[in-house]
């Protein structure tokens, strides 16, 4: 399970490389961690629990998608510190899967990702292009 996981976040990130810009496929990937977790809350709420942990290990395999991807050469401490950021939302999730105020703490790691998403959506709205440099 863990390495299929690790193969899903990875094919993720490429598809999503791939069709759009990177800053916005960040920002894409954000969305679907968010709405992951809102998913698997939902499903803990309806008691359907395959469902919701399904759905929250889908979440974390995007953000082990995302730390892997980063860039340490060129990001230097803001990568270091995303990375450390990343681990945390994932062990964070893992652990309060199944929790009795797991849709508190899921909330909470929900605004921090919604927190990161949209500082990356103004980095990516923000960016200069190569093309508009000249």
């Amino acid at each position: 399970m863990y390495h299929s996981s690790n193969q899903h976040a990875a094919q993720a990130y490429r598809s999503a490389a791939i069709a759009v810009p990177p800053l916005q496929a960040v920002v894409m990937l954000y969305d679907g961690a968010i709405m992951l977790l809102r998913r698997s809350l939902h499903a803990a709420e309806e008691r359907r629990f395959e469902d919701s942990h399904a759905a929250m290990i889908r979440a974390t395999a995007i953000l082990r998608g995302l730390s892997h991807h980063l860039d340490y050469d060129r990001g230097g401490a803001v990568a270091e510190r995303l990375h450390r950021t990343y681990n945390a939302l994932i062990m964070a999730c893992l652990r309060s899967y199944g929790r009795p105020d797991a849709a508190a703490r899921f909330a909470r790691i929900i605004a921090s990702l919604t927190e990161l998403r949209d500082a990356w959506s103004f980095v990516a709205a923000t960016a200069v292009r190569p093309a508009e440099r000249a």
